[in-house]
């Protein structure tokens, strides 16, 4: 059985960085597709970034493209995402999402990934 854990959320100013980490356990990222996606009360769930771990493609959401970056340790199943100028508007409940099946590309649709986090809150004060 596949869990997702994330860790590294909290509370920052706005300005600031925080990385968050997710973890499989139970299945490997290696051969999927793992993502970040944000969700905020009353909003559906959006897509912050991705990666195949396939061959590294990523992808990010245009309201976070130059300021989020993820990164992947195959060594330790994990992958990062690192926030960097936040803003409240990235106030929100981080979740990991992946598709082990997932050979090429990164979708940015929340249907294609069957597997999620319990997800971490991330709150930007101003």
């Amino acid at each position: 059985q596949v869990q997702l854990v994330e860790s590294g959320g909290g509370s920052v100013q706005a300005g600031d960085s925080l990385g968050l980490s997710c973890t499989a356990s139970g299945r490997t990222f290696s051969r999927g597709c793992t993502a970040w996606f944000r969700q905020v009360p009353g909003k559906e769930r959006e897509f912050v970034g991705g990666i195949n771990w396939n061959d590294g493609d990523t992808a990010y959401g245009r309201s976070v493209e130059g300021r989020f970056t993820i990164s992947t340790d195959n060594a330790k199943n994990t992958m990062y995402l690192q926030m960097s100028s936040l803003g409240s508007e990235d106030t929100a409940v981080y979740f990991c999402a992946a598709n082990f099946r997932m050979r090429v590309g990164v979708p940015r649709l929340a249907s294609y990934y069957p597997d999620w986090g319990q997800g971490t809150q991330v709150a930007v004060s101003s």
